[in-house]
């Protein structure tokens, strides 16, 4: 554990979720292999769609609806349909294979492998301290064992805009009730989860990915109030 900061009271910690609480890659990979096969195999007509049409149907859609990164769940549905209807499937065929494919996705989506450190970390933390979770992501906690640990989830989109914004940080401090200097915020990423954090008030963790190094990182913005390699070293903190 290293400090950069000063750190103050500590009344409530909150935690991103994706590549900080596990590592997301694995899932994402193969979230979005199921995800494609099954757009596929929905309709005749969308058997030859491949990834990179999905990728120039979600900049179509940003740039038709430029908040819309906002909601990463209500922009992969958006491109889904529009890639349904461009098959010439009618508008309500495309609504309900836009739902199925939502449906498909958060169901691979959350088939998660949690480790035991986390489990055990947040754990400890818990009996201590109230816990949230603020994502941008699509993940849901309660669906791979993690749901317990926090008093409440936030995300980008149902929840205001995503990290760095300020919106979900000060929506946090708000719901439990406690000055937002008091929160430390526990994050992979230094511009969405450190500056992010700081920037509103916060206290900020960073967990620093694998052969990172916060002085060469090239989104180092702001100095976290303390740097850790491992989601178990917050338990020193207790």
């Amino acid at each position: 554990m290293r400090f950069y900061r000063p750190t103050g009271q500590i009344a409530a910690l909150t935690f991103d979720l994706d590549d900080t609480l596990y590592d997301n890659r694995p899932v994402i990979l193969r979230t979005e292999q199921e995800a494609l096969a099954f757009v596929q195999n929905y309709h005749p007509a969308l058997r030859t769609l491949q990834n990179a049409d999905l990728q120039r149907l979600r900049h179509a859609v940003r740039e038709a609806e430029p908040d819309i990164y906002h909601d990463v769940t209500r922009w992969r549905w958006r491109t889904v349909e529009r890639a349904m209807l461009n098959a010439g499937l009618s508008a309500a065929e495309a609504e309900a294979g836009a739902n199925a494919a939502a449906v498909n996705f958060a169901k691979w989506r959350s088939r998660v492998e949690v480790p035991q450190a986390t489990h055990d970390t947040l754990k400890r933390l818990a009996a201590k301290w109230p816990l949230v979770a603020i994502t941008n992501g699509n993940a849901q906690p309660e669906l791979f064992g993690l749901g317990d640990y926090f008093k409440f989830v936030l995300r980008a989109g149902p929840d205001g805009r995503s990290k760095p914004f300020s919106d979900m940080y000060l929506l946090a401090a708000e719901k439990l009730n406690l000055p937002i200097g008091e929160i430390l915020h526990v994050g992979d990423d230094l511009t969405t989860d450190v500056a992010g954090a700081i920037r509103c008030g916060m206290q900020a963790c960073w967990l620093r990915p694998e052969n990172a190094d916060l002085m060469h990182a090239a989104d180092s913005r702001l100095l976290p109030h303390l740097e850790i390699s491992r989601l178990a070293s917050l338990t020193s903190l207790i």
